[in-house]
């Protein structure tokens, strides 16, 4: 049940020590459960047990104190509870497709006009344009960031005709 199984053995604060060096907020509880309700160690010895072995980055006594008083009480996990509120990001496959095909509609569309077609921030956007699809801009328009050798050999192809139109015009 508790990952901190190498602490069931616990004989010393050294062996302490080393089992709970460089622990994330959840292996601390877990660790302040462990020592309070199977060792019975009262909250001031486990403040001291994680202040020796974790030092400067130990949790304050307060809340040692507190988390002890809630494990005893039963309402009190040893997990993050999950927060409500939107997403992170609204990177969807609907929305990358919308993206793709307002690019593909008009090439000159800037990032502004998109977010505000769509109602997402700019910075999410220009994140799926150049992450998602792999587009950059080059001289005002979208294109693609890596071109295969068929699509390049075809750029050359109109290059050169475009080229080769202007000199005859030119003349």
């Amino acid at each position: 049940m508790y990952r901190i199984s190498s602490l069931s053995c616990y004989r010393g604060r050294k062996e302490a020590c080393q089992a709970t060096r460089a622990i994330s907020t959840t292996s601390r509880r877990e660790v302040i459960k462990f020592f309070s309700s199977l060792q019975g160690k009262a909250p001031k010895k486990i403040h001291a047990i994680l202040k020796e072995t974790l030092g400067e980055h130990a949790l304050p006594y307060a809340t040692v104190k507190n988390w002890v008083a809630q494990f005893k009480r039963g309402d009190f996990s040893t997990f993050d509870a999950p927060r409500p509120g939107r997403p992170k990001t609204v990177t969807t496959p609907e929305i990358i497709d919308q993206i793709h095909e307002l690019i593909l509609e008009d090439r000159r569309i800037s990032v502004k006009s998109i977010a505000e077609q769509l109602g997402i921030s700019r910075e999410r956007v220009g994140s799926i344009i150049h992450e998602d699809l792999g587009i950059r801009k080059l001289s005002a328009k979208w294109v693609p960031k890596c071109l295969n050798a068929d699509q390049k050999r075809q750029r050359c192809q109109s290059s050169e005709q475009h080229f080769g139109i202007f000199l005859a015009r030119s003349k």
